[in-house]
């Protein structure tokens, strides 16, 4: 049965200069109204021990360029604080709400009222600045509900529109599968299969550190002449560099995920996975590279929403779960002595099965999201 989702679509935008110094003050407010909004917290639950509640609109009487950029954007600062603040108090693994500095991450975010963001030909209306030139790679169908403009690092401007839309389930497959993930193959699969890791960031590693030692020898020489690295072109122009290696792995990388994780919800009905503590494992600095260059939480992420669309079933494993020690044949357990990190296959000493490791695992995970899909479902019916 169709269910309403809501789906963010990315699309490139083409400002003119006039559209830029908009964007430029929209960025510049957005960030403002929050660290101001931020600092006056803090200050006040210094002294009074009571969160403040402030909105932007009390600042503009002092702030009066505030008013020269759209009133729903700094609105929305307002609701992301809030939510941050919530957050903080709400679980002890959230942090603190930061600053933001500029240039960081330039974006805002402005909603849609009364068909203030709209689509017509190959332009996108936005509030107070009007329409603008876009690049749609495929048709948005929904209602618009907002939109977030940002600029990266190389210059290059998107929108990013988040409609309501009706998601179609796709048809039952009947397969059920199990992901172990990896480092030397990104997933081995339950059925044998696997998918070698692309390791974006490892083919132009040598690249971007010869970019960025040039781009370091730039910054000296700058600081050498008593210039700022705003005014040395010499700099910008390899920062710009440093910057394009960069978007070019991240864009590889979420193409590959993307691609990869729709291939699994169109082909099999239930998946399951290990809910792995990556940022535990980052700690690990001989890792930290690789595990950061194969994204797991992205991909998994991407399973967990795409499955929830389109009526398939994502299992998450526990962590703790002894996938590679456990035989998948006779589900003896071996000890973390017995089978170290670097043995890749091993021999069972209970039914004498020879197990890759890998596949071992992956077959594990799928029994084991059955089984917790099973007793769900008893413990419901029980319910009942």
């Amino acid at each position: 049965m169709p269910k309403q989702i809501l789906k963010a679509f990315k699309i490139r935008i083409y400002p003119n200069d006039d559209q830029q110094v908009f964007f430029a003050k929209s960025f510049g407010c957005s960030r403002f109204i929050w660290n101001k909004m931020l600092a006056d917290k803090i200050e006040h639950y210094k002294n009074k021990k009571t969160l403040l509640k402030n909105y932007p609109a009390q600042y503009k009487k002092e702030f009066e360029w505030l008013k020269e950029v759209d009133s729903l954007a700094l609105s929305q600062v307002e609701r992301n604080l809030q939510k941050a603040f919530s957050a903080f108090f709400k679980s002890p693994h959230v942090g603190f709400p930061n600053f933001k500095h500029k240039g960081k991450k330039d974006s805002y975010t402005t909603k849609n009222q009364k068909g203030t963001i709209a689509i017509t030909g190959n332009t996108i209306k936005l509030p107070k600045i009007g329409h603008i030139k876009a690049k749609f790679d495929r048709p948005i169908n929904g209602l618009i509900k907002s939109a977030t403009i940002s600029k990266t690092s190389t210059g290059k401007y998107f929108a990013s529109i988040l409609v309501e839309t009706v998601a179609k389930p796709l048809p039952k497959t009947k397969s059920n599968i199990g992901i172990d993930l990896g480092l030397t193959d990104f997933i081995v699969l339950s059925d044998g299969t696997s998918a070698a890791n692309p390791k974006f960031l490892s083919r132009l590693q040598t690249k971007l550190a010869c970019a960025q030692k040039v781009m370091t020898k730039r910054a000296l020489v700058a600081k050498k002449a008593n210039r700022k690295l705003s005014d040395s072109r010499n700099y910008q122009k390899q920062k710009l560099k440093v910057a394009k290696i960069h978007e070019r792995i991240k864009n590889c990388r979420q193409d590959f995920l993307h691609k990869l994780s729709i291939q699994f919800i169109k082909n099999h009905d239930v998946i399951a996975i290990e809910d792995l503590n990556v940022k535990g494992m980052l700690k690990n600095r001989k890792l930290a590279r690789a595990i950061s260059d194969s994204s797991w939480s992205t991909f998994t992420n991407m399973l967990a929403y795409k499955a929830e669309w389109y009526g398939k079933t994502l299992v998450k494993v526990d962590r703790w779960f002894p996938s590679s020690k456990t035989c998948s044949n006779c589900n003896h357990v071996l000890t973390k002595a017995e089978l170290p990190l670097s043995v890749r296959v091993w021999d069972c000493p209970n039914c004498s099965k020879t197990n890759d490791r890998d596949l071992n695992a992956a077959i594990n995970i799928r029994n084991e999201g059955l089984r917790l899909m099973a007793s769900k479902t008893v413990g419901m019916t029980g319910l009942a």
